[in-house]
């Protein structure tokens, strides 16, 4: 007889659910409430908070707040009603779509309704069996599903290698030519983890010898890169010779969804080829009113993306200047990076939280090689240089007990 489907979850349950007993709630699936700002209440407990996408402070701007409240009261959350392609299309879905395109100076752009599905479900209409995959090693987990569908061949490169992502595009070029297929390259605006920038110019360059199509993921660094906020892409000045540009509405948006850019007839097979769109329920009007807005206020305030960048530069070389190490960090994401086992991660973020009053995500194995600790940083432009030296002045603290073993003792500092 077959095994019962369900029984292994009995006893295996993950390399991060195997921790869930003791996680859940504090340091897994925790509860942020309040106002979404950077000091929110946990567990009864108001903490300075480094843990929102929230970059531009759009989330609780008066006038965002004034519109989705308006656009839920006029169209509700249902409408439109259906997948776009049947009856959930709209005049303000396509003024979107075309006030993106502006924005991120592409001909045409597909709505997507989220992010990470959107990314998954493009790679899988844009190559067959025949077409070859070449992406950088610390892709995100989207785009990294998105290769798996892929039935044909597949490259990766070390993280940000140009040197080794030609060696694959010479592999991929002979595949391709003999298969009669393309070469679709797929990297990062911003890496999310590291924050630091993919090579996208030097990439582009490549295009010079090598015949590929440029894939970017850029939720990172729409909003908050660039001179007008256009991405990863102005800022490096190589927008044009990227090829299919996503962007989404979780971070600099502070909304959910997101959008894929480029040229016109690659977006029109996307419209009626990505099944994660033409299967699924069309963005609700509430939401698509809310983007309109917050791209009006994206670039009408420039001063929301200069103040962010004051306190990112602040908050970065105050850490560098007490000695962390932020890695080579060229975006507001600003990772900590400490040494020490999962049991001084956890002791280090409860003191982080219980006695000095910060709550920033720790990112441990198997997330990251063993032995290494994360604490990242998502500042934004509502947080303040006091803010910053707050935290800078608990990270001084928490580091001291870590170098001195007492994270190891299974006990930390009584809480205050």
């Amino acid at each position: 007889m077959p095994k019962d489907l369900f029984e292994k979850f009995k006893d295996n349950r993950g390399p991060l659910g195997k921790h869930s007993k003791e996680a859940h709630g504090y340091f897994t699936f925790p509860k942020l409430e309040g106002d979404i700002s950077p000091h929110m209440i946990f567990r009864g407990k108001k903490l300075l908070n480094w843990s929102l996408n929230n970059y531009l402070g759009l989330a609780n701007h008066p006038e965002v707040r004034e519109t989705d409240s308006e656009a839920t009261r006029q169209y509700g959350l249902a409408y439109p009603m259906g997948a776009r392609m049947m009856s959930g299309n709209s005049n303000l879905h396509e003024q979107l779509e075309a006030e993106l395109s502006e924005y991120v100076k592409k001909p045409d752009t597909i709505l997507c309704n989220y992010g990470y599905m959107a990314m998954l479900s493009a790679i899988d209409a844009i190559v067959t069996r025949h077409d070859v995959i070449v992406y950088d090693s610390e892709s995100h987990a989207c785009i990294i599903d998105g290769v798996r569908l892929h039935m044909g061949k597949r490259f990766v490169f070390p993280h940000n290698d140009i040197a080794n992502l030609e060696k694959q595009l010479e592999r991929a070029s002979k595949i391709a030519e003999e298969q009669g297929g393309g070469i679709l390259v797929i990297t990062e605006g911003v890496f999310g983890m590291r924050g630091d920038m993919g090579k996208l110019k030097e990439i582009v360059e490549l295009k010079k010898r090598f015949k590929f199509r440029l894939f970017v993921d850029d939720a990172h660094g729409i909003g908050t890169m660039g001179e007008t906020g256009g991405g990863t892409g102005e800022h490096q000045g190589c927008q044009d010779g990227i090829d299919l540009y996503f962007g989404t509405f979780a971070k600099s948006f502070a909304l959910i969804g997101g959008f894929i850019s480029g040229e016109e007839d690659v977006i029109d097979f996307l419209r009626y080829n990505m099944r994660s769109q033409i299967f699924a329920k069309s963005l609700p009007m509430p939401i698509v009113v809310g983007a309109l807005k917050r791209l009006e206020l994206m670039r009408k305030h420039p001063e929301y993306r200069e103040n962010l960048w004051k306190l990112v530069h602040y908050l970065q070389k105050g850490l560098k200047d007490a000695g962390f190490n932020i890695g080579n960090t060229e975006s507001p994401v600003t990772p900590v990076y400490l040494k020490g086992s999962i049991e001084e991660a956890t002791n280090l973020v409860l003191d982080l939280r219980e006695n000095h009053g910060v709550f920033c995500s720790m990112v441990v194995y198997p997330v990251i090689p063993k032995g290494m600790i994360i604490l990242r940083l998502i500042p934004t432009s509502v947080h303040t240089f006091e803010d910053a030296d707050k935290t800078i002045a608990a990270f001084r603290a928490i580091t001291k007990n870590l170098e001195s073993g007492v994270y190891n003792t299974g006990k930390i500092p009584a809480f205050k």
